[in-house]
């Protein structure tokens, strides 16, 4: 097994220090630093906070918009006392793409923004001195990379971000950064599986570690601290009677427990949180436990105010007492993979997840949502950089899938957002996609992309390769809008029609739909971007939703609103939130909040 991205626990055979703090910065933006001698050290004396995104820091335009490489450093002590051991910097977000040196030496370059990656520092470490760690960032953009977009550099020789999606591309060391000490055989990764029986739950597990021929043993508890199942062996079943079963809203976490052993004495230790469910879909439905389950929510994202795409622990907080108070219960991470702290929330608060992968901007278009809205094709998926883009593709999906598959919380994968569904090469590349999805996730949990508005049914044969057809649409705002909302109503019908008449005998939920709404706004008679025209729009696509069986969720876009590139078409930012960016409501959230607690959790 090439990587391990269990969350750090400290347990007693493990440490876990933490390096979040102010950290030495520094913009190279003539991409010398490695020349100048920057891994042995970054010149300066600024400082900047560690986990955060660097761009909202400062009042220099050239900083919010830099494009280019970046420098982050500090420093830690290694005691003696750790040589016997691996000693391991955990990075949870370097975006996009960065290297990592000790003392000098480099240690390991990854690839992928949103995702966290391990380097081992044992070869150069100090022991029982001062260990400067080096970290180099870069930001920029291309064809090949998730997300997708373009750099353009300027007359002056600026770069320029030129992205191909609608949400600013923080960057940094945007989540934390921890040291790691652990044994040198260890516990590297461990996947659960549930089933259920009469008054009885089997826990199916797998434990991998680095010691050959080691002994396993696994242990559950419940909330109040007392043994419910053991086990002995690196593959196994604990037998759970009466089980607590994780449910919408009503989260139960038991306490998973593995020991590694050799002739009985303890190697490693590694605990973790689970919540005992099932969940699949069946014909029309979304079954939690068999039992039925109607998805409402949000599309989100990881954004806030100073520190952009930064891990924001009261943010997190403040997020899912609003999500709890409108009645919501559901919410798909728009459009990259969240933070680890935000998943073991929804874990704690029974809220159901469609994690989602940085597979944004497979359309080549710098305002996909108008562009794709209009029929716009732009051929992505004949590139010659698709090669590239499908190993990255997949890399991050592994990666993905290994972090992320033992939570409660993750329902089902999102492979894509609004891709290129037109070409005679598309098919086989999300083919590819789908099929590594359901061969990394154990508990088959059900695949789907969101599917923007030039991708119809019948028209994109791709769609039938997933569980559920995940629909993003804005009748209303980018076609057909203001005094067109009749004909807006009848497209969006005839559409749903369509799907119906298709026979996919799937469920369909809408992963995005509302329009801009300008906080204070009121116009009698309505407009555009004022509150009257969102509750209006909203109403519309409700009576549609209540109309068809086979539409099972609605989350609308978006929980907050957030910040874009700039142009005409955004005023500082997307405002489709039904709270603003400091997380007040709008009215909006009052209509969403009388629907939605009245609404049954299953349709």
């Amino acid at each position: 097994m090439e990587r391990s991205l269990l969350y750090p626990r400290s347990t007693k055979t493990r440490t876990v220090i933490s390096l979040d703090g102010m950290w030495k910065f520094c913009l190279d933006p003539q991409g010398e630093g490695e020349k100048q001698g920057w891994p042995q050290g970054i010149p300066g004396h600024e400082m900047i906070p560690v986990p955060a995104s660097f761009n909202d820091f400062y009042t220099d335009k050239d900083i919010r918009e830099y494009t280019g490489d970046f420098w982050y450093e500090t420093t830690f002590d290694a005691s003696e006392s750790w040589r016997d051991h691996a000693v391991d910097l955990r990075i949870g977000a370097l975006t996009h793409r960065g290297t990592v040196y000790l003392n000098g030496q480099k240690i390991v370059s990854h690839e992928g923004g949103y995702l966290p990656f391990v380097a081992h520092l044992n070869a150069a470490i100090i022991w029982n001195g001062k260990n400067r760690i080096v970290i180099k960032g870069n930001n920029e953009l291309s064809y090949t990379s998730l997300p997708a977009g373009m750099t353009k550099t300027l007359s002056s020789g600026k770069k320029m971000t030129k992205p191909f999606f609608d949400f600013f591309n923080y960057a940094g060391l945007n989540r934390s950064v921890k040291l790691l000490i652990l044994p040198e055989q260890s516990i590297l990764d461990y996947t659960v599986n549930h089933r259920l029986a009469d008054k009885q739950a089997l826990v199916d597990y797998e434990v991998i570690s680095s010691l050959e021929g080691g002994e396993v043993e696994v242990r559950l508890y419940d909330e109040e601290g007392y043994l419910v199942a053991s086990s002995q062996g690196d593959k196994g079943t604990l037998q759970v009677e009466d089980p607590h079963l994780w449910e919408v809203r009503q989260a139960y976490l038991y306490h998973l427990v593995i020991d590694l052993k050799t002739q009985g004495q303890l190697i490693d230790e590694y605990e973790d949180e689970i919540g005992i469910r099932t969940f699949r879909v069946e014909n029309e439905r979304f079954l939690l436990n068999d039992h039925p389950v109607y998805l409402k929510g949000f599309g989100k994202h990881e954004d806030s105010d100073v520190v952009g795409r930064g891990t924001n622990m009261g943010m997190i907080k403040r997020d899912f007492e609003l999500m709890k108070w409108i009645g919501a219960n559901s919410f798909r991470t728009s459009h990259y993979p969240y933070s680890e702290e935000i998943y073991q929330m929804a874990d704690r608060e029974g809220f159901l997840v469609i994690d989602e992968l940085p597979a944004v901007g497979f359309f080549e278009s710098l305002m996909n949502f108008l562009d794709a809205s209009g029929g716009k094709s732009t051929q992505f998926f004949e590139r010659e950089t698709i090669p590239e883009l499908k190993k990255n593709h997949l890399d991050v999906l592994y990666d993905l899938v290994l972090r992320d598959k033992n939570h409660a919380c993750v329902i089902a994968w999102s492979l894509f957002n609004e891709p290129e569904t037109s070409g005679d090469s598309v098919m086989a590349y999300f083919k590819d996609i789908f099929d590594y999805a359901a061969k990394l996730d154990v508990q088959k949990r059900p695949r789907t992309f969101a599917l923007v508005m030039n991708s119809k049914p019948g028209i994109t044969p791709v769609a039938e390769l997933c569980d559920f057809i995940s629909l993003n649409r804005y009748y209303g705002w980018y076609l057909l809008g203001g005094f067109e909302m009749e004909e807006a109503r009848a497209a969006l019908v005839e559409e749903m029609d369509a799907w119906v008449d298709w026979k996919l005998n799937k469920p369909i939920i809408f992963t995005e739909y509302g329009c801009d709404h300008l906080q204070g706004e009121f116009k009698l008679p309505s407009v555009q971007w004022s509150v009257e025209y969102e509750i209006a729009f909203l109403k519309m696509y409700e009576k549609v939703f209540d109309h068809y069986a086979c539409v099972q969720g609605e989350q609308i876009w978006n929980f907050a609103d957030f910040q874009t590139v700039e142009g005409i078409m955004r005023v500082n930012g997307n405002k489709k939130g039904v709270f603003t960016r400091d997380r007040q409501p709008k009215l909006t959230a009052y209509h969403l909040k009388e629907r939605w607690e009245k609404m049954p959790d299953s349709k």
